[in-house]
């Protein structure tokens, strides 16, 4: 007899259980949700993430607060809210390099892209742009191609730094094309970029918010995108995918995460209203403006297989790169 008291006991609590975890995600959410974004704010990746929780708030009907969180690439404020209970109050805004190039990069990542985290939507793609000192002799992809294959290694690139998207796209456009040329890395952009316009390197990969600017004002050549497609900030400039080498395609992506053992409903229901705000005309609007693509259909399941691609893929090209961060 008490054996069986036991065992409907136990029943009990299970099901009292299961009905509180209903319950949860019927009623989600019933206070303000915690954006973390784990980057310095002021920049572009800050602005696109408060304008999203300022849409996402208005559709779930509670506070969506961007919580910053820099340091290593965006994986120290990543760590953290992963490690927040998996009650939906804590989303994690993830690109490719926390969630795929870090892990090759650091020495010490202390989290798992696959199994610490609820693929919940992605939001955008931002490919870069290969611009050159305007005075150097080739003015098309191709013409770049041949010169460097005539001058191995005498071409340098800057880069925002080692291991950044502008180092590793370019190292992807180098093993793509089968060219050999030489990296010197700065500590950001805006060094690298002025150091290119004085003809000090011959050319960068950055994004197009970044070089727009000085393409408009001739102090740079920009030769393609590192995209399938244009982009409507710069409808004239072919993508390299569209001039034949989409194996050098490259965007530095960004989506929506949950800490792992998050009940689906609730994945579900923020997945629903990140695809209504991604396609706000607002967000739209911003996402177009800076030179990104918005990732309607990525989401879920989707989101899980890409970040698993993307996993081997960056590792492949860093290891290949030889880049390395403390």
């Amino acid at each position: 007899m008490d054996k069986f008291c036991k065992k409907a006991l136990a029943g009990l609590w299970v099901g009292v259980a299961l009905v509180a975890a209903d319950a949860a995600e019927q009623t989600w959410p019933t206070r303000p949700i915690s954006f973390v974004v784990p980057f310095t704010p002021g920049g572009i990746t800050d602005s696109n993430s408060r304008l999203l929780a300022k849409i996402l708030s208005d559709k779930l009907g509670q506070p969506v607060v961007v919580e910053n969180r820099p340091g290593a690439g965006g994986s120290i404020g990543v760590e953290a809210a992963v490690r927040q209970p998996p009650d939906g109050y804590t989303m994690i805004y993830g690109t490719s390099g926390t969630q795929a190039a870090n892990l090759a990069l650091y020495k010490n990542i202390r989290y798992d892209p696959v199994k610490d985290f609820v693929p919940v939507h992605a939001l955008s793609a931002t490919p870069l742009v290969l611009v050159v000192h305007p005075e150097r002799p080739f003015k098309t992809v191709p013409a770049l191609i041949a010169y460097a294959k005539a001058h191995p290694g005498q071409l340098n690139f800057g880069s925002a730094g080692t291991g950044t998207g502008t180092h590793l796209s370019a190292e992807l456009f180098q093993a793509t094309t089968g060219i050999r040329m030489t990296h010197v890395p700065y500590k950001g952009s805006s060094p690298a970029l002025t150091d290119l316009m004085a003809g000090n390197l011959d050319l960068m990969f950055d994004y197009a918010a970044v070089v727009l600017p000085f393409v408009q004002a001739g102090k740079l050549r920009p030769l393609a995108v590192t995209s399938k497609t244009r982009l409507a900030a710069m409808p004239d400039i072919p993508g390299v995918g569209e001039l034949g080498w989409p194996k050098a395609e490259a965007s530095a992506w960004s989506a929506v995460f949950l800490p792992a053992q998050t009940p689906p409903g609730i994945a579900k229901r923020l997945g629903d209203a990140i695809a209504q705000a991604i396609a706000d005309p607002e967000m739209l609007q911003a996402t177009e403006k800076f030179g990104s693509l918005p990732l309607y259909d990525l989401r879920d399941a989707r989101l899980g297989e890409f970040v698993k691609t993307e996993m081997v893929r960056w590792r492949e090209l860093v290891q290949a790169s030889g880049a390395k961060l403390e």
